[in-house]
């Protein structure tokens, strides 16, 4: 049986705009307004799930959504990096910050790995029933989705943009998919 699996990323925050890891900040005056706006564009689901961030949370009840957070589809763990900004931790963690960006395996900040997220996602995606659902979680989840469901090298990762409230759907079932990516919904993407 076939599976759509449709994942919306959160509407802009702060934190997005920093570039901060894992930061647990609501969304900003323009993801609000960017996310209302959208309300018509959000495809129908049998399945409304969730990531458990608030910006997750917050955006989904923005699009109207009442969605049931998941722990599978919970952020990347960041550990001691939850909260810092990419320009701090490359300023004070220069060769942890590459090893991370360069190797999939590596957790230099005591949090979870790209594999260890990939793995995580990957048995989600391959345990959904025959139907239509609808995740709205955060760009690191829905890029390793997309790196799993198509049989991606895990390097990939970091070469996949997600921008701000954009819909990528994945069709098909265990071990075949297929990949529409990117649709900004509401128009204008941020």
């Amino acid at each position: 049986m076939t599976v759509r699996v449709m994942l919306v990323s959160p509407a802009m925050t702060v934190d997005l705009r920093e570039a901060r890891f894992g930061g647990p900040g609501p969304l900003d005056e323009s993801g609000v307004r960017a996310a209302a706006a959208a309300v018509h564009d959000v495809p129908r689901a049998d399945l409304v799930l969730r990531g458990s961030s608030v910006r997750c949370r917050e955006t989904a009840e923005a699009l109207g959504l009442r969605a049931e957070a998941v722990e599978a589809l919970a952020d990347l763990h960041v550990g001691d990096w939850a909260g810092r900004t990419l320009a701090e931790v490359g300023a004070s963690e220069p060769e942890a910050l590459a090893l991370w960006l360069r190797d999939p395996a590596a957790a230099p900040h005591g949090g979870e790995s790209l594999r260890q997220l990939s793995v995580r996602v990957g048995q989600w995606l391959e345990s959904l029933p025959a139907r239509r659902v609808l995740a709205v979680v955060e760009p690191a989840v829905v890029r390793a989705v997309t790196v799993v469901a198509l049989g991606l090298a895990p390097e990939t990762f970091w070469r996949l943009d997600v921008g701000p409230l954009t819909l990528t759907e994945l069709s098909g079932r265990q071990g075949r998919w297929n990949l529409h990516c990117g649709r900004p919904l509401g128009g204008s993407g941020s």
